[in-house]
């Protein structure tokens, strides 16, 4: 690792996926699941889940005579692995399951599953796409007011010193005034969709989609104050461009991406850079010792015919109920009671609003075949 100044997503970058010492790229390394518990890793009801989606997809396609699973960000081939232990051998026999991630393939992995470095070409995928926590670790520059409410380029050496750069300009000065803006500021609002309804075909359940009383003309043509020094934002534009590259990559089908998230009008004041290792939060310091990541501003990835929900409606949608199974069964089938129990625990972590309920899902079709295939189901 250099020890000079660069910017935090230059600084990522060489921390997570550095060819030699890279946090994800380290040969040997024990993956995601050796520092932090994503919804893979849960339970096997999340690849369940994805499952059941995958033979929405398919059967919404027509059942094509080559269906791919694309897996950006697959870890060590998890979610891949539990999918296919999951499908109907039909399906499963149909399938051709593509992992995507930077570091090598591991060892003992299913020889079905393909594994790449990079996404597919534009255009070449038939089915669906999913991406579970990948946004948030798709490095990003971080940026602070100074004293005079400026916003500047926060700047950092490998041990997580840091220091204000130049001024914000561009492109990215362009992103944090539409999608990190304080709300309220006219047309800026005004532009940042509200969530679109949940399975049910209503109102969203779990997201709040009060948008308050409209602001007043004068209050539309008044300067807006400058803001407070020591605020700090992430510029999310090198995610929503990766999204779309994604996207790109399907001729027909569904693109679904998972992670934590927030919304336009409630960012946090001070970022959400954080580190992770060892099952532990920990300081970003980017010198390959540590997990950095940034929470996703999904609505600026959104595009045009996306839909946003949140992870606790999607899995009520596609099955994974977290509802306690009736006591009469402890008495009639003692045993499957015990296992309807773990499972109602499992199901309840993954759909727990103040947990991994609580993370955002991105769901993007590609055609029209795959538009709207959570709305099958009331998720309750």
């Amino acid at each position: 690792m250099t020890n000079e100044w660069c910017g935090w997503r230059e600084a990522t970058e060489r921390a997570l996926y550095g060819p030699d010492d890279g946090f994800y790229t380290r040969p040997g390394g024990p993956g995601p699941a050796g520092h932090f518990r994503t919804s893979v890793h849960v339970s096997p009801l999340y690849a369940g889940a994805v499952a059941t989606l995958l033979c929405r997809v398919d059967s919404a396609l027509g059942r094509p005579d080559e269906l791919a699973l694309v897996d950006v960000g697959a870890g060590r081939g998890e979610l891949l692995t539990g999918v296919l232990a999951a499908l109907p051998a039909e399906v499963a026999a149909r399938l051709r399951p593509c992992a995507v991630e930077r570091a090598a393939r591991p060892p003992g992995l299913d020889p079905r599953i393909e594994w790449r470095g990079e996404l597919p070409a534009p255009g070449s995928v038939t089915g669906l796409l999913f991406a579970n926590e990948w946004l948030d670790n798709v490095p990003v520059d971080v940026v602070e007011t100074d004293a005079d409410g400026v916003a500047r380029r926060v700047l950092v050496r490998a041990d997580g010193t840091e220091r204000l750069g130049e001024p914000v300009d561009g492109a990215d000065a362009e992103w944090l005034r539409r999608w990190w803006a304080p709300s309220g500021a006219g047309d800026v609002a005004a532009a940042d969709p509200a969530p679109d309804a949940d399975a049910t075909g209503g109102a969203p359940q779990d997201v709040d989609t009060t948008r308050g009383p409209a602001p007043d003309a004068d209050a539309l043509r008044a300067p807006a104050p400058a803001p407070a020094p020591g605020l700090r934002a992430e510029i999310g534009r090198p995610r929503d461009e990766a999204w779309a590259e994604a996207v790109r990559t399907l001729r027909a089908g569904l693109a679904v991406t998972a992670d934590y998230a927030h919304e336009r009008g409630d960012r946090p004041l001070f970022g959400t850079l954080t580190g992770f290792r060892d099952g532990r939060e920990v300081p970003p310091v980017p010198d390959g010792s540590c997990d950095i990541t940034a929470h996703v501003a999904l609505d600026a990835c959104a595009g045009p015919s996306a839909r946003r929900l949140t992870q606790r409606a999607a899995l009520r949608a596609l099955g994974v109920d977290g509802r306690r199974p009736p006591l009469a069964l402890a008495v009639t089938d003692p045993s499957g009671y015990v296992r309807a129990l773990s499972g109602a625990g499992a199901a309840a972590e993954l759909t727990d609003p103040a947990g991994l309920g609580g993370f955002g899902w991105l769901l993007e079709p590609v055609g029209e075949a795959c538009a709207g295939l959570l709305r099958a189901v009331d998720a309750g």
